[in-house]
């Protein structure tokens, strides 16, 4: 730790006028200023004292301010004998068992151990760290690497719990203490036996302890003492100042009941002398009071007791102390109106009377005011109300809501001038002050509150009412309405003829698509702006862009509202119509003739035909012109950019007629076959009417000899397809279709292979249901149809038949509401299966449909019953952890094996205690036998079905269980591979889906372990090696990049070899892609220049700086001393003079307070040098000269002088260590001497160069 000292002039004059009065050596005379020694102005920092040093030996002048730091940090070491030692095997002392558990103990506790072994086969441990640390790691210690004896220590029951302490508190210390594990019986066993078990050392340290904890509590003793509870307030005393004057005087602590406490117990501990005195005492106290003491019975209203009572019983208090007499009270929640007064005889009258006066010093009143003018009582935030409880405090003003009532509380002459007050506001109030409720439905609420509550507040400030509108969750219609009579009257005229209003309004809904939403609102909504002006009444809701909704909302009066909507669908109408779109395909080379010389053809057809015309970019490949607006200016627009198409090439367009069904065919996939035969034609365009419009024209556009090519390919293509695409249709109820198709599919594909047709089934969308459409080649059509047709010709056939069925297979059949007969019935042509009911005891199940699927059903059925009669439970036992792992995300992994291997898999109850419990690590789905896997209930997973697919589907559990392999990863590669953040290591982990541990860096291990499912962990150990060998071939590459060359180049040459801001250096390093780095300012060796690359680069930079080098070394300089008061002129305005004289002579110079230097050997021309000395004008001068130091000279070039022109002597020390023989003083002036500390502020002194470049 390091100290910094400041001695400002006052510590200074302090530190001066302490030592007046000590004798120095060398004093100077006293008419002489003093001047203190170096050590006296600068004293030493205070050093750690000697172990010698006296407590009374001078202190150095800066000691008494520096406090010592206690460390944080402390070192314990003990030993461990060789006979108890729980491992003593000496063949691998540091990598054995004990290293294992004491780097266990590190990792937990974060103290560092130190293992060394003594000569008699002993062990020494060091434990450094915090002292919570280092406690608990000793305790660990001992307890694992001590062998552990018990012993048992007896003391009585009672004192079992000092031993505890508060909270387990001193168990804990005590435990801690002594490296010891003590087991206290609980309360309910008899056994006074504590047991100590660990070291002897620890175990006689901890029995010692414990018996001087028991003798420490044989000393005290408790005595419990039964008095009658009146007699408790004598012996508490007033204020309970009597009993704690007893337990001051006798020791003891003395534990009165509380009144409200049905006990009458009194409890009395301490040392025993302290106890029988303290006992003797409460009794001298008891008989005195029983036999002076009488008692007399009042009766008081019950509602005044609690002002006899006074807050938190202090006015009984009262009465005990001025009197002596105790106030007995029944108990608030009784009815007895009773008040008990026991005392001397004397002092009751006294006493009864304080009881009276307590009773009577508070009245209640109640003023009666409506409830609705309560909060016109109260005022604007309270300050009617509180200007009366200002005045009187003392009273309580109640306000109930609902309720036409105001209580008042308090003493009687203050709540009779409030009960005045109240009353006149009241009746001001009344004079001035008017109500009235008007129904109002309650979806009209929010209308009148407004949006912000506009409308309710504007009502409210212009009628000076107060208007009271329920909440909805009341489901009240009233509306309250108060204030000025004539304020309330208008404002209610006003509120009726919104509701009248509203109830006129309508509202209604426009389907407006969401693309023409923003068109109809305008640019900064100044279209819709426009329609809302014409239907000011008219509340025009559009939906929020993201809704995605078509629906625009109109509110207002119903004939406004129509007109407005009338309005708005014709702007629609219009965008519509305006909408239409077409895309026009005009070769690429043909646009920009189009277009025209400054766009002028484009414009032309755009303005003539009213339409949007869009081409494509540049380069973009498209040819397609897209025309947007009216379906016949679009047309028009059309036929003139064609007609333009025309005119410039001999464009030739012909219609060819191919049936609609044939067109997907011959687009093919993606457009592919419509593509290659536009490419193999000359990029003649064929285009394709939109789906949907039953067009069979086919446009073909191009080149005559092309377009002709493209025709007869088209067509052959054309009749190819036909003659494959024959179509026929067939009729089948929906329900026939699963049955048709077949389970997987197995029907429909036996008819396919035969024939060879297509048969299409319609999907779920499709309008016509019952069609079954086939395609191919019309004699497989024919074939296949014939087939189909015989299939539900017996489907139609319908039958009836029965079979047998156990009656414990029932209930799989009905069970999850019939799920496995809708399938049988949706697989089998809507074959009806019924089971008998539930309680028949019938095994006949009854079958109604088509013949064959009646068959197929009951074959099904008959299969289903020997799934069901060969199935086994198959046990796995997995480790209750890797249960999340193997369901998956939402259990995914489980639906896929169940629906797989057709089997029924049920995982285990979670058993959350033995969760946090450490399990032994499980590979490969195998239970390893060093692992010695137990397996608990929680960890039994049950698989039910067939036992062939049972053992697959275990197998797939297995397969899913996390496994842990280690890569062999070199520490220095660790870091590279996390990445930065985190982000490297973390993107593997997504990628592989695995979880990837590497260890912390200062245990420098050279493996990475990788968790997850098999495949995915081969996958990752994989990436992980290819990574790494990235790497080494990256450090590979730095190795060969960090070759190095030191030159030593004069340090003049220095600022030329790096150019203005670095340019020149700069190109060197880059040119030669090297590092190049100058000497420091502090650097011994001011001459190196290291450059750093791959060896041949660092040799051709090195080349490089030695021409340049050796250039400047060819150059001179040349000294030319000038009047300093021409140097301005010389330079000029931001050194343009300067420049000029350099460029005109071509010298490289610089310039300084004295001298210019110029480079290279041409000089300055002494005839322009002569004529720019001779310039002494008054105002160069005056504007030159430098301002009076600051340091109290008087100019010039700033040197330090007095007021009289000699040098200032400043401050002055004797015998500092530069006066010694052999030193020298320092130089002010150098920075090497005095540097500056950061970044040193310097005086603005704005250079005649301008401003500096760097």
């Amino acid at each position: 730790m390091s100290s910094v000292a400041v001695l400002t002039p006052e510590s200074f004059a302090e530190h001066r006028s302490g030592l007046k009065d000590q004798e120095i050596t060398g004093c100077v005379p006293e008419d002489e200023a003093y001047i203190p020694t170096y050590l006296e102005a600068f004293p030493p920092l205070p050093e750690k004292g000697a172990p010698g040093e006296k407590a009374g030996e001078p202190v150095s002048a800066w000691g008494s301010r520096i406090r010592p730091i206690k460390a944080s940090v402390i070192t314990q070491v003990f030993h461990v004998p060789l006979e108890e030692r729980r491992y003593k095997d000496n063949s691998q002392f540091g990598e054995g068992e004990e290293a294992k558990v004491c780097l266990d103990i590190m990792q937990r506790t974060g103290a560092h151990i130190e293992l060394s072994l003594a000569k008699d086969q002993g062990l020494s441990i060091m434990v450094t760290g915090k002292l919570d640390s280092v406690m608990k790691a000793r305790k660990e210690i001992v307890a694992r690497l001590q062998t552990q004896a018990s012993a048992t220590v007896a003391i009585p029951k009672e004192h079992h719990r000092f031993v505890i302490g508060k909270n387990g508190e001193k168990l804990q210390e005590l435990e801690l203490k002594t490296a010891t594990k003590i087991a206290i019986p609980r309360p309910d066993d008899p056994s006074a036996n504590i047991r100590i078990t660990g070291t002897k050392e620890g175990i006689e340290k901890a029995r010692h302890e414990i018996l001087l904890i028991s003798a420490e509590q044989d000393k005290r003793a408790v005595e419990r003492l039964s008095l009658e509870k009146a007699f408790h307030p004598f012996i508490a005393g007033a204020h309970n100042r009597l009993v704690q004057e007893l337990s001051q005087e006798t020791g003891a602590r003395i534990s009165i009941p509380p009144p409200s406490l049905p006990k009458d117990e009194i409890v009395i501990t301490g040392e025993k002398e302290a106890v029988a005195l303290a006992l003797n005492r409460i009794r001298a106290i008891y008989d005195d009071k029983k036999r002076k003491t009488t008692t007399i019975s009042v009766e008081v209203k019950k509602s005044q007791h609690k002002y006899i009572i006074g807050p938190k019983g202090n006015t009984l208090q009262e009465i005990l102390e001025t009197t002596g007499v105790s106030v007995e009270m029944p108990p608030l929640d009784s009815s007895s109106e009773t008040i008990i007064l026991r005392g001397e005889p004397d002092k009751l009258g006294p006493a009864l009377t304080q009881v009276y006066a307590k009773a009577k010093s508070v009245m209640v009143v109640e003023v009666t005011a409506p409830a609705w003018l309560h909060r016109f009582i109260i005022g604007k935030k309270g300050q009617n109300i509180g200007r009366i409880t200002q005045q009187l405090p003392r009273v309580h003003i109640e306000f109930t809501d609902g309720e036409e009532r105001i209580s008042l509380e308090g003493p009687t002459e203050e709540v009779e001038q409030a009960q005045t007050q109240i009353q006149e506001i009241i009746k001001d109030l009344l004079v001035r002050m008017d109500y009235t409720e008007v129904i109002i439905d309650q979806r009209f609420h929010r209308h009148l509150i407004g949006k912000n509550g506009a409308n309710i507040n504007r009502i409210k400030e212009q009628y000076k009412v107060s208007v009271r509108i329920p909440q909805d969750s009341e489901r009240s219609g009233l509306v309250r309405i108060e204030g000025d009579p004539k304020g309330v009257q208008l404002a209610r005229r006003e509120l009726i003829e919104m509701v009248q209003r509203m109830e006129n309004e309508r509202t209604k809904d426009l389907i407006v698509e969401q693309k023409f939403h923003r068109t109809i609102i305008g640019q900064k909504g100044e279209k819709i702006k426009e329609v809302r002006d014409k239907f000011p009444e008219v509340i025009i809701n559009f939906p929020d862009p993201a809704q995605k909704s078509d629906i625009v909302q109109l509110r207002g009066p119903k004939n406004e509202v129509e007109k407005c909507a009338k309005f708005l669908q014709k702007i629609i109408a219009d965008l519509i119509e305006n909408s239409f779109s077409l895309s026009v395909p005009i070769f690429k080379q043909f646009h920009k003739n189009i277009i025209g010389k400054g766009g002028a053809n484009i414009k032309k057809i755009r303005e003539e035909t009213n339409t949007k015309i869009d081409l494509p970019t540049e380069n973009s490949n498209s040819e397609m012109i897209v025309i947007t607006g009216k379906k016949s200016n679009c047309e028009a627009a059309r036929d003139r950019i064609l007609a333009i198409q025309r005119e410039l090439a001999n464009i030739k367009e012909t219609e060819v007629t191919i049936p609609a069904k044939l067109h997907n065919s011959l687009i093919g996939s993606k457009g592919c076959l419509v593509r290659s035969i536009m490419e193999d034609c000359g990029g003649v365009h064929i285009h394709f009417p939109s789906e949907g419009s039953g067009s069979d024209k086919v446009t073909i556009r191009g080149p005559a000899g092309e377009v002709e090519k493209a025709k007869k390919q088209l067509l052959q293509l054309a009749e190819e397809k036909q003659v494959n695409n024959f179509t026929a249709e067939l009729q089948a109820k929906p329900e026939y279709h699963k049955f048709l198709i077949g389970r997987g599919g197995a029907n429909i594909r036996r008819v396919r292979d035969r024939t060879g047709a297509r048969i299409i089934f319609p999907s779920p969308d499709d309008t016509e249901q019952e069609l079954i459409t086939i395609v191919g080649k019309e004699e497989a059509v024919r074939q296949a149809q014939k087939e189909l047709e015989s299939l539900v010709k017996n489907l139609d056939d319908v039958v009836e038949d029965s079979m047998v069925v156990d009656i414990r297979h029932h209930r799989h059949f009905v069970c999850r509401r019939g799920q496995v007969l809708r399938e049988l019935a949706e697989e089998y042509g809507g074959v009806a299966v019924s089971f008998p009911r539930t309680g028949t005891n019938s095994q006949r199940v009854t079958l109604k449909g088509a013949k064959d699927c009646v068959e197929a059903a009951k074959k099904r059925i008959q299969e289903i019953i020997e799934d069901l009669e060969s199935q086994v439970s198959v046990e796995v036992a997995i480790p209750q952890r890797y249960h999340r792992a193997i369901m998956g995300p939402k259990g995914c992994r489980i639906q896929h094996i169940t629906r797989e291997h057709e089997v029924q898999i049920k995982f285990p109850e979670r058993d959350d205690g033995a969760a946090g419990q450490e399990a032994p690590p499980q590979e490969n789905g195998e239970v390893s036998p060093d692992a010695e896997f137990v397996p608990r209930k929680c960890d039994i997973i049950t698989i039910s079905g067939r036992a062939e697919k049972c053992e697959l589907a275990k197998a797939a559990l297995l397969a899913l269980v996390p496994i842990t392999e280690d890569v062999e990863v070199s520490y220095e590669l660790h870091r590279y591979i996390i990445g930065q953040k985190g982000s490297g290591i973390r993107k593997m982990m997504e990628e592989y889906e695995v979880n990837i541990w590497v260890p912390q860096p200062e245990k420098q291990l050279d493996v990475i372990k990788v968790t997850g499912l098999v495949a995915n962990v081969e996958r990752a150990k994989l990436g992980l090696l290819e990574r790494v060998k990235e790497l080494q071939a990256e450090q590979e590459d730095r190795a060969l990049r960090s070759f190095k060359v030191t030159m030593s180049v004069d340090p003049k040459f220095h600022p030329k070899i790096i150019g203005r801001k670095g340019a020149v250096i700069s190109q060197i390093r880059k040119d030669h892609d090297v590092s190049i780095q100058f000497p420091d300012k502090g650097d011994e060796q001011q001459d190196l220049i290291v450059i750093s690359g791959y060896e041949r680069n660092v040799e051709e930079a090195r080349q490089a700086i030695q021409l340049l080098v050796a250039e400047l070394q060819e150059m001179v300089s040349q000294e030319v001393h000038l009047d300093p008061r021409t140097h301005a002129r010389i330079i000029g305005a931001r050194g343009k003079a300067i420049r000029k004289l350099m460029e005109e002579f071509k010298v490289r110079e610089c310039y300084s307070l004295c001298a210019i230097r110029t480079i290279r050997t041409v000089s300055l021309s002494s005839v322009r040098l002569s004529q720019m000395l001779s310039v002494t004008e008054t105002e160069t001068l005056a504007a030159y000269m430098k301002p009076p130091s600051r340091y109290g000279g008087g100019g010039g070039a700033g040197g330090f002088d007095d007021g009289n022109g000699g040098p200032a002597k400043g401050f002055v020390v004797r015998d500092a260590p530069w006066n010694a023989a052999g030193n020298k003083a320092p130089d002010m002036s150098s920075a090497e001497d005095f540097p500056t500390f950061g970044t040193g502020v310097a005086l603005k002194q704005t250079s005649v160069w301008g401003p500096k470049k760097f």
